[in-house]
């Protein structure tokens, strides 16, 4: 029985999803789980993947088509089983007017394309490489088949030259080839001082968070217009309706981060991961909505619901705009499952590689801008959560301590809230219990 691909929702105010190109043609073989198109929403560009084996039939969305969700775009046959219509949409596109089918000519004018990825091709634009030159390891140019050729150019640079082999896990080598790093430059937190994965996937995440992005493309040189991405697009759509819908208001706390300092020095110390505040601030923050469930609700046709589920947000920059890949079950997870799951998403963000549900099912976000010496912000409200809460940096301040001035360090917190769900008194209580577990950690424990 034949098996509908469906275009997903990747949250709960997402109407479409628009197809960048499928990796996949009618009539291949195809796996479950295997990618078989490219889609771009507000939030991603994500892989759809097959939801079973057989063979991919009947495509009726082309690449540059916007399609609402929930409308089937494919459907997976057994094998030998027959497509119940003769035609689809795109065959009939593709028809001439004396009837005869051009997707003859056009398989060939796509056989005459080389296959890359958009993310290959966009690194081979960046590194001036003829794709033509890059090796594949599959049906299409991947990321790491650049990187491979990137290494071995570098290789032939260096030829004479005897680097030292740095000590290293398995798994760690085999991600620092993909994401071309070279691993004598990563401090390794293993046995030894050996290179870890997480090592890896913590040095990428700072290279990229340290490296701007720009978040709009040129036209054309010499031309003043700007485009921008559809992320970037519909994100600006929703925070615009965000900010000209929703009632917000804003609870600012200044806090005291000496032993959250310490916390995290003490961890480093014994852990192999990269703890960052961030996985701190999660931490804290789902055992602060666990107390109080008002701010772990949404919004949805002026119906509150109280989420039982803590998954929360991550804003984070990209190329093409801002996504906000989610941790889920946040206050069930360790924090050393918070630091491992959080280099993951990111590295994948930053990659351009998140999958739906890696994007999905948020009920708040935390938004920290603190690595860009940002003192304070208010941040707009992810819809349709209800609340979203702006970190600031960690820097020194004249503050009064047992009477008498005193250089401490603090942080300042902003919370959003949306006055139609939160009112000012349950705000407050919450900012405090978040600011309350920042300033005496040992309160989480019990």
């Amino acid at each position: 029985m034949a098996t509908n691909v469906i275009l997903p929702a990747l949250g709960m105010s997402q109407d479409t999803g628009k197809i960048l190109q499928w990796l996949k043609g009618e009539g291949e073989q195809v796996a479950k789980g295997e990618p078989l198109a490219e889609i771009e929403t507000d939030k991603a560009t994500v892989e759809i993947e097959s939801p079973a084996d057989g063979i991919l039939s009947r495509i009726s969305a082309s690449a540059g088509d916007d399609v609402p969700v929930g409308q089937v775009i494919a459907i997976i046959l057994n094998p030998g089983e027959v497509s119940p219509e003769s035609k689809t949409p795109m065959d009939q596109q593709h028809s001439s007017r004396d009837g005869t089918t051009a997707r003859p000519q056009l398989e060939a004018t796509r056989q005459s394309v080389i296959a890359a990825s958009p993310l290959a091709s966009r690194m081979a634009a960046e590194y001036n490489l003829d794709l033509s030159q890059v090796k594949s390891s599959g049906r299409r140019i991947q990321k790491a088949d650049v990187l491979t050729h990137l290494q071995d150019q570098e290789k032939v640079a260096l030829a004479g030259t005897s680097p030292r082999l740095a000590l290293a896990s398995p798994k760690a080598r085999r991600l620092a080839t993909e994401q071309g790093k070279v691993l004598s430059a990563i401090r390794g937190t293993g046995p030894g001082g050996a290179v870890l994965a997480a090592d890896v996937l913590a040095a990428t995440v700072a290279a990229d968070l340290s490296r701007p992005a720009p978040l709009y493309r040129p036209i054309a040189s010499g031309s003043n217009e700007q485009t921008s991405s559809n992320i970037w697009r519909i994100m600006a759509e929703r925070t615009t309706q965000s900010w000209t819908t929703v009632p917000h208001f804003y609870l600012v706390r200044e806090v005291n981060a000496s032993r959250l300092i310490a916390w995290r020095e003490q961890i480093l110390q014994r852990s192999t991961e990269k703890v960052t505040y961030t996985d701190l601030l999660v931490k804290i923050v789902a055992a602060a909505l666990c107390a109080h469930p008002r701010l772990n609700a949404s919004l949805i046709n002026g119906k509150i619901t109280l989420n039982q589920a803590v998954h929360i947000g991550l804003a984070t920059a990209i190329e093409e705009g801002l996504v906000v890949p989610v941790i889920h079950l946040a206050d069930t997870l360790s924090l050393r499952e918070i630091a491992l799951q959080r280099i993951e998403l990111l590295a994948k963000a930053q990659a351009g590689n998140l999958r739906p549900p890696d994007i999905s099912d948020g009920t708040f976000t935390i938004s920290n801008l603190g690595m860009y010496h940002v003192d304070a912000f208010n941040a707009i409200i992810n819809q349709p959560q209800v609340a979203i809460l702006a970190v600031g940096r960690i820097t020194e301040r004249v503050v009064p301590l047992n009477g008498q001035p005193a250089v401490q360090p603090t942080m300042v917190l902003t919370l959003s809230c949306d006055h139609r769900a939160v009112d000012g008194a349950s705000g407050a209580l919450f900012l405090d219990t978040i600011a309350t577990f920042i300033e005496e950690p040992l309160l989480l424990i019990g």
